[in-house]
């Protein structure tokens, strides 16, 4: 019986015409050295080193996205050798020095066992490998590293594309602008909630809507989150199953995070409003017009905002469907004292408080103390970012319901992230000055403290 194979064309493509491709010289310098290029990544080859009658490539930038474990930087090998054969000199950059530095050995391997003779730098963060006999040469580097990024290069490459971020962009974009034929690859995975790049995500909405003149996409996604155990879905995504892994290794992947496998193994899209971090259309999927049957008591969120003017209190309550109810109760000056927060919680069915902001947090976990209310979480930096990540998340799946009030609306429908440590963690900030992020923060923290606490099953004993 014949070996399925995943689909082998892009599920989208914008293409210009042309006649002419250097693509065979390009698969030949790779074959000879033991591998073989398959059918998908000659499609792609051939439509990057493209080129019109005057020598110039048709595609001056191009993109393509595939999910993981597709052999998506293989196609960034065939395309270097390429141009270390034709005397190129090109600009390898990476979001991390050790994808950098990986993408440095996969073509020395490669080199080697094609006996072509090389010369090459090892220094981590200063990769290097050039060819002599035609002048072409490779220079590796990260885009987080302060400089030495260079200029006069033909081709750059941006790998981990989803990682780019504007500032990047600014700074590269002029690498390669001395050359008389550039190019420039991006190469990378559908955007995460949390990854921190823009251009990738802008530059396919741009090339998808037909306003480009010299620009290549091609993708494989699915067009809305699917079901995992879509067998389907898995070989039209997937160009490399059946070769590179199979539909076992698959199955292994599958876990509770529906969204994140549709991102990382179907190439989903998710669509970001440009505008504010969350769209009007994504916050209003989530309203409902009448109160859900709830199961089990509040999960209260408490955030005392940066500027320490305000403090707000949300509410947050499990679903019979197992979704997540939020409410904001209230977002009130400092200047009234913590009272109205205490007689809240001395009269209301609490389950657990979470209070956020080191302007007031610790004053009202003592006051909390002295009433003999339930002792609250103050919350770590690590615990924050993850509850914002899963808020985000929980909109983009809708597991989340809300009764539509005009305050918090207002603020979520208005917002943008912001930077939280040094590992990639985001936050939320107003986009105006005169708006107070804190109510949204009380309720992500309240859903947060909801989400992560399981109920408790009694055990049983038998005789």
């Amino acid at each position: 019986m014949k070996k399925r194979l995943g689909n082998q064309e892009p599920t989208k493509k914008v293409v210009l015409p042309y006649k002419k491709s250097d693509y065979k010289k390009a698969v030949d310098f790779y074959e000879k050295s033991g591998r073989k290029a398959q059918k998908w990544q000659k499609i792609l080859l051939k439509d990057i080193l493209a080129y019109g009658k005057d020598n110039l490539w048709t595609h001056t930038k191009c993109g393509y996205s595939l999910p993981r474990r597709n052999g998506k930087n293989e196609i960034i090998v065939m395309r270097e050798l390429y141009g270390l054969f034709m005397g190129e000199e090109i600009n390898h950059t990476a979001h991390r020095v050790s994808t950098s530095h990986s993408a440095w050995e996969r073509l020395c391997r490669v080199l080697d066992e094609s006996g072509v003779d090389h010369r090459s730098l090892k220094a981590k963060g200063q990769e290097r490998v050039e060819i002599p006999e035609t002048g072409g040469r490779v220079e590796f580097r990260t885009r987080s590293s302060t400089g030495g990024l260079g200029e006069g290069f033909d081709l750059l490459v941006i790998d981990e594309a989803q990682e780019y971020t504007d500032d990047q962009e600014t700074a590269l974009k002029y690498v390669v602008s001395s050359s008389k034929n550039p190019q420039t690859i991006m190469c990378g995975t559908p955007p995460t909630p949390i990854s921190s790049g823009m251009v990738f995500v802008n530059f396919r909405k741009k090339v998808l809507s037909g306003d480009s003149k010299n620009f290549y996409w091609a993708e494989w996604s699915v067009d809305e989150n699917t079901n995992p155990h879509d067998v389907e879905a898995w070989y039209q995504t997937n160009p490399s199953l059946g070769t590179i892994f199979t539909e076992r290794i698959v199955e292994d992947e599958i876990g509770t995070d529906d969204l994140d496998f549709n991102i990382q193994r179907l190439g989903l899209w998710i669509s970001y409003n440009q505008k504010s971090a969350i769209s009007l259309t994504d916050w209003d999927r989530l309203k409902i017009n009448e109160l859900p049957e709830l199961d089990g008591g509040l999960y209260v969120g408490i955030k005392y905002g940066q500027d320490g003017n305000n403090v707000a209190l949300s509410i947050a309550v499990k679903t019979d469907e197992g979704k997540i109810f939020i409410e904001s109760l209230d977002c009130q000056s400092v200047r009234n004292g913590d009272r109205w927060i205490l007689d809240f919680l001395k009269s209301a069915d609490i389950e657990k408080v979470v209070v956020d902001g080191a302007s007031g947090q610790n004053i009202l976990a003592s006051e909390m103390k002295d009433l003999k209310l339930k002792e609250p979480i103050l919350p770590t930096v690590k615990e924050v970012i993850k509850a914002n990540a899963m808020w985000e998340r929980a909109i983009f799946e809708e597991s989340i319901l809300h009764n539509d009030q005009e305050s918090l609306k207002q603020v979520v429908t208005n917002c943008e992230k912001r930077n939280i440590g040094s590992s990639g963690g985001f936050g939320y900030k107003s986009q105006f000055d005169d708006m107070d992020i804190s109510l949204m923060d009380s309720c992500l923290l309240a859903h947060w403290v909801c989400k992560e606490n399981k109920k408790k099953i009694k055990q049983k004993i038998y005789y």
